[in-house]
């Protein structure tokens, strides 16, 4: 039986550089290789694009540069080529299907995806537009609540926006607040303010990550998430639950939980679990998602479910939220990696 080619894409040019090494390492050491040749596809911080050779441990510790053998490619837009092509020979390596196990900006935002479109490969994952707008936690927020989601009360600035009008239309909303990039991911940038003094310090952060903030009011409650897998049928794995001793859900809790613990399932009613997942569903819909995506959700002690964002490629670890919720439902990484998949190929 001939082996089918999945190309895996690594790294990037983003501040989650390091969390794709461990997502995408875990995706290379389960997957079925007696079913699948595995062409790895490194991208430096830099934005240089490799086939890579070489143990997957080199992936894992950033090595792989250096212990590996790396031949410079690009996804060839030739869509006769279906494939990758080393700049240097002109070899072209036809894949079935690409899996870009990427976060944040121009890995989870439709750059690389609208590469892959225009390649005529198999895309596993969100295509250009889902990407793109959830993404965007402004367009994704009012998508959304035009359906009657609810989101928090938030106001969008930008580099050209004064000092004098940030006040004044902060002066809309209701502290503490939250100061977000508008485009990057795993909690870089965002700051937790409880007064007007802190704003200024909170949008120097945020700048420097994106052209464009959102500054919206805190939801007292829980952060709950919801694992989604398929298409026309749409698998839904536990409702998860991060509990929180201080702070928030920062880019070291996500990947420390140094004062933070994650439930599944989340310790809330079934009806509420249930509620949870119908609304995810639809957010899936609404935002037009493919394959698999992570939503994310607040839950107030009233029972009201507010959307907080929608990860297109979520942490891809074995012990990341996405397969967790998975387990619990049945499907392990492996199966859950087989299930990916197959939805393209």
């Amino acid at each position: 039986m001939n082996k089918k080619k999945i190309g895996i894409i690594f790294g990037g040019c983003s501040p989650e550089y390091d969390v794709s090494l461990e997502s995408a390492y875990s995706v290379i050491t389960n997957i079925n290789k007696e079913k699948y040749e595995v062409i790895l596809i490194g991208i430096t911080k830099e934005g240089d694009w490799y086939k890579y050779e070489g143990e997957a441990e080199n992936v894992k510790d950033n090595s792989w540069q250096e212990k590996g053998k790396c031949t410079k490619v690009m996804i060839s837009s030739n869509k006769s080529d279906k494939g990758i092509i080393e700049l240097e020979s002109g070899d072209v390596t036809k894949l079935d299907a690409i899996f870009p196990v990427l976060h944040g900006r121009d890995g989870e935002d439709g750059a690389v995806q609208g590469l892959i479109q225009l390649s005529g490969i198999p895309l596993i994952g969100c295509d250009i537009l889902s990407s793109s707008l959830c993404m965007d936690k402004y367009l994704s927020h009012k998508l959304v609540e035009n359906y009657g989601i609810k989101v928090a009360k938030n106001i969008v600035i930008n580099t050209k926006t004064s000092k004098e009008e940030i006040n004044k239309k902060t002066q809309e909303l209701k502290y503490p607040l939250f100061v977000k990039p508008m485009r990057a991911g795993s909690s870089f940038g965002i700051t937790k303010i409880e007064s007007e003094k802190e704003i200024e310090k909170a949008v120097q952060v945020a700048f420097k990550y994106d052209t464009e903030i959102i500054i919206e009011e805190n939801i007292e409650g829980i952060e709950i998430g919801c694992a989604i897998l398929g298409n026309e049928e749409l698998i839904i794995g536990e409702v998860d639950e991060i509990e929180l001793s201080e702070g928030f859900f920062n880019y070291e809790e996500k990947y420390t939980l140094k004062t933070s613990k994650i439930y599944v399932p989340a310790r809330i009613e079934e009806n509420i679990s249930k509620k949870a997942k119908e609304i995810a569903k639809q957010i899936y819909r609404i935002l037009k998602c493919k394959d698999f995506a992570r939503v994310d959700m607040f839950l107030t002690k009233q029972g009201e479910i507010y959307f907080n964002e929608i990860n297109t490629i979520p942490g891809f670890t074995s012990h990341s939220r996405y397969p967790s919720m998975m387990k619990q439902i049945g499907i392990n990484f492996n199966e859950l990696i087989e299930k990916l998949i197959s939805l393209e190929i």
